[in-house]
C-alpha cells in the first residue's frame, strides 16, 4: 500500500521524502550526541570562564585553598576560596546569619555556593551558606577523622626527591650485581655494599610511609578569664613563643582545641570553646602571619576532656583553656638513607 502511495508521487516527491527522512535522522543522533555531550564522562559542569553559578552539596574533600562539592545528582565541582569568599551560617537577625572563618568548611557539610566559573573551570566562591545544625553534625565526623587536611608543598617536593633517591639506589643494585660476576675477589665487597643498598631502599621506603603521619613537637595551653575569649598579655607571649618556633619548622601544622571548665549550659560552653579557640587563629594570623592552611581546623569541646577538677577554683582556672599542639611531618624528621662503603675488598 505504501509502495502505491509512492509510485503515485512520482520521482520528485519520491525524492523529497528520503531526504526528508535522512534530515530527521541526522538530527535526531546530532540530538542524542549533544545530550551525550551534555553528560560529561568526566562528571563535572562544563563552565565558560566568568560564568555565574549556584551549587548545593556535600563537602567530600577540603585542602588548604579548595574543597570539593558533590550534588545530589553525582556531579562533583573544585570550589576555590578567596579573601573575599564569605561564609556564614542561614538564618539569624535579618536573615543574616553568623559570619564564620573559611576553617570551618569541613568535610560532610551540606553547603550552598554562589559564585563565577575560574579559567581552570573551578568554581570560585563569593558565598557559601550552611544550616547550623549540619556545620555541628560535620564538625562532630571532623573530630574523629584523620585531622590533616593536605600535605605541605615542600612536603610534596620531599616525596618526589626521596622517591628519586629511591631508583638511583635501586638502579646501584644492579650495577654492584654487575661487579660482583665479573669482578675476581670482589664478590664479599660488592655483597656487602648491595646489602647497604637494600637497607638504604627500605629505610627510603618507610620514609615515604611516614610523610602521611605527624608528631607532636610542642603542645602550650592558653587559659582564659571566667566567661572570656579575650587573650591576655601573657597568653599572647605563649602564642608568640609557639608561632615563632612553627615559623621556623618544615612540614609543620597547628592543632587548636578549646575547652571551659564545667560551670554554664552545654550549649553556651560549646559556643564559648569555639570563640576561644577563633581568638587564638585570629592572633596567629593577624600578628604572625601564620598561613590558614597551616592550620587544622580548630574546635570547641565545650567543658568535655577536663585537665583538672572542677569543684576546685585552681581546677576550673586549668579547664578554662585551648589547647595549642605543633606538629611536624614524621618522614621530614628521620634523616635521608645513606649508602656506607664496604671496608674489606679490593677497589677496581
Amino acid at each position: 500500500m505504501v509502495s502505491m502511495k509512492l509510485r503515485r508521487l512520482g520521482p520528485t516527491a519520491l525524492v523529497m521524502s528520503v531526504l526528508l527522512i535522512s534530515a530527521s535522522l541526522a538530527l535526531g543522533q546530532d540530538q542524542a550526541g549533544a545530550s551525550t555531550n551534555s553528560t560529561s564522562s568526566s562528571n563535572t559542569h562544563a563552565w565558560t570562564s566568568g560564568q555565574r553559578a549556584k551549587i548545593k552539596g556535600v563537602v567530600t574533600r577540603r585542602d588548604a585553598d579548595t574543597f570539593v562539592v558533590r550534588e545530589a545528582n553525582g556531579i562533583e565541582t573544585t570550589v576555590r576560596l578567596t579573601n573575599q569568599t564569605s561564609v556564614s551560617s542561614k538564618g539569624g537577625f535579618l536573615h543574616s546569619g553568623t559570619n564564620y572563618a573559611q576553617t570551618n568548611i569541613l568535610r560532610g557539610l551540606n553547603l550552598e555556593i554562589e559564585g563565577h566559573a575560574g579559567s581552570s573551570g573551578e568554581l570560585v566562591a563569593d558565598k557559601a551558606r550552611f544550616n547550623e545544625s549540619d556545620m555541628r553534625v560535620a564538625r562532630a565526623v571532623e573530630s574523629r577523622a584523620a585531622p590533616l587536611e593536605e600535605r605541605a608543598t615542600n612536603t610534596e617536593a620531599k616525596v618526589t626527591q626521596v622517591e628519586e633517591n629511591a631508583q638511583r639506589l635501586s638502579g646501584q643494585l644492579d650495577e654492584l650485581a654487575a661487579v660482583a660476576n665479573t669482578a675476581s675477589g670482589g664478590a664479599k665487597a660488592a655483597q656487602e655494599t648491595a646489602d647497604s643498598a637494600v637497607a638504604g631502599v627500605n629505610e627510603t621506603n618507610e620514609r615515604i610511609s611516614a610523610l602521611d603521619d605527624f608528631s607532636v613537637q610542642t603542645t602550650t595551653a592558653v587559659n582564659f578569664k571566667v566567661g572570656s575569649a579575650v587573650l591576655t598579655a601573657d597568653e599572647k607571649t605563649k602564642l608568640d613563643e609557639i608561632a615563632t618556633t612553627a615559623l621556623n619548622t618544615k612540614g609543620y601544622v597547628i592543632e587548636i582545641a578549646g575547652f571551659t571548665d564545667s560551670t554554664g549550659g552545654v550549649e553556651k560552653n560549646r559556643r564559648l570553646s569555639q570563640q576561644r579557640a577563633d581568638s587564638v587563629i585570629r592572633y596567629m594570623v593577624e600578628n604572625h602571619s601564620v598561613p590558614l592552611r597551616r592550620i587544622i581546623t580548630p574546635y570547641g569541646y565545650g567543658k568535655s576532656n577536663p585537665i583538672a577538677d572542677n569543684t576546685t577554683r585552681e581546677g576550673r582556672e586549668q579547664n578554662r583553656r585551648v589547647e595549642v599542639k605543633l606538629l611536624v611531618n614524621k618522614g621530614l624528621l628521620q634523616s635521608a638513607p645513606t649508602m656506607t662503603k664496604s671496608s674489606s675488598g679490593s677497589e677496581n
